[in-house]
């Protein structure tokens, strides 16, 4: 195993897609002792693999952590366990199933298609208040704002209690790299413990007095007897406040950082916005927000002719299979006017973002508006990149208006 794959690597973080060809070189599946783990790299692989039911993000609803060869979590830790185990993303039928059939009303295209107005509009204002300053930090003025206030709004948490939904969702998303440390656990139970008490105060305030929000859908939809229990509805909330923005944040932030990089495809677009929709494919291609997905084996598969046993863990490399040379003509090269591009970026399967049509809408208008009301935005300063493997993202973008 070559030391190239190196998720603490300063070097590693700044560019893995090098580590990742070499992983492809190496076979189907490699075992990776740091993490307990076999990596998938190859986007067929990882395709197929996102859909096999002999696969699951839990194993809890078939076996117990000691049938299944697996330490319990620390008693301590239990806040986000609790938490995070009851939405949907860490869920199997028939719980999944159930709770997504409810949400997925909130985020079909036509039902999004109606937010356009708002979304925009605000990008609109966020963007202009960018360029009155004559620049500054493009995540914390735009790639943030934006999304947290749609989701926000569509769950119905009002505008003066959100300062700390960002907070919250960065320190409970810390739990999600690999071999998270004592302090990111720390703060991710106090995260976890503080939103899911501010959003039962929420709940209750909105059973008493229900508003045209998705939370008081969900109550609705629990009182009429679809079984979502109070804590699936704190959970369910806070997995969309969360999913809702933190891959949008990290998708904007890459890909204008790729776009700078790139200053031809950037003048390309600059000069026929038509092309904004491919370009919303294919930087969530090149620079993937969500590198790696992982999945528990619940019964033995066999990769390539390596036996993976039950109790295994797989981890998905979303980013190595965006640059396979097998699907993806010239990887390396950000080709805005792709046209093939099967990208797993949003994931496949039963698991599949049900989030997609917002995010693709949230990323089209801030970039239009960027692309409008900036147009000679530049970047002012090199990036730092967030410390994180699993989630793949900028800590800033410092970038100025001439």
């Amino acid at each position: 195993m070559s030391a190239t794959f190196d998720p603490a690597s300063p070097d590693f973080l700044a560019d893995p897609y090098a580590a990742y060809a070499e992983l492809r070189s190496r076979g189907r599946v490699i075992r990776y002792e740091p993490t307990d783990q076999w990596l998938v790299p190859h986007h067929a692989d990882v395709s197929a693999l996102l859909r096999d039911r002999r696969l699951g993000r839990t194993y809890q609803h078939r076996y117990s952590h000691e049938e299944f060869g697996r330490t319990p979590p620390p008693p301590e830790h239990e806040p986000f366990h609790t938490l995070n185990d009851h939405g949907m993303l860490d869920l199997e039928p028939p719980d999944h199933t159930r709770i997504r059939r409810l949400v997925a009303k909130a985020f079909t295209p036509r039902t999004v298609e109606r937010l356009r107005g708002y979304v925009e509009g605000l990008a609109g204002t966020l963007v202009a208040g960018l360029v009155a300053k004559g620049g500054g930090d493009l995540v914390a003025e735009v790639a943030e704002p934006l999304p947290v206030a749609v989701i926000a709004e569509m769950l119905g948490i009002p505008e003066g209690d959100r300062a700390p939904l960002r907070p919250w969702s960065a320190d409970i998303c810390g739990m999600y790299e690999l071999n998270p440390a004592p302090e990111t656990a720390e703060r991710a139970v106090r995260a976890s413990e503080e939103f899911s008490a501010y959003l039962r105060e929420l709940i209750a305030a909105r059973r008493a007095d229900p508003r045209d929000d998705l939370i008081s859908a969900l109550i609705s939809a629990h009182d009429e007897g679809d079984r979502l229990t109070e804590q699936e509805l704190v959970s369910t909330a806070v997995l969309l406040l969360n999913a809702g923005h933190e891959a949008t944040v990290n998708a904007t932030a890459n890909g204008w950082l790729a776009l700078f990089r790139h200053p031809d495809q950037l003048a390309a677009l600059r000069a026929d916005h038509t092309l904004i929709p491919s370009a919303v494919e294919e930087l969530l291609r090149y620079d993937t927000p969500l590198q790696l997905f992982e999945r528990w084996v619940l019964d033995d598969i066999e990769i390539d002719g390596t036996r993976i046993p039950r109790g295994a863990e797989l981890a998905l490399l979303f980013g190595s299979a965006n640059h396979d040379p097998a699907v993806f003509d010239d990887p390396a090269r950000l080709d805005l006017t792709r046209r093939d591009n099967p990208h797993i970026s949003f994931s496949a399967g039963i698991h599949y973002c049900i989030g997609a049509p917002l995010a693709r809408l949230e990323l089209a208008a801030s970039t239009r508006a960027l692309l409008t009301r900036a147009p000679t935005l530049t970047l002012a300063a090199e990036p730092r990149r967030k410390p994180g493997f699993v989630l793949r993202g900028l800590n800033e973008l410092e970038v100025s208006v001439v």
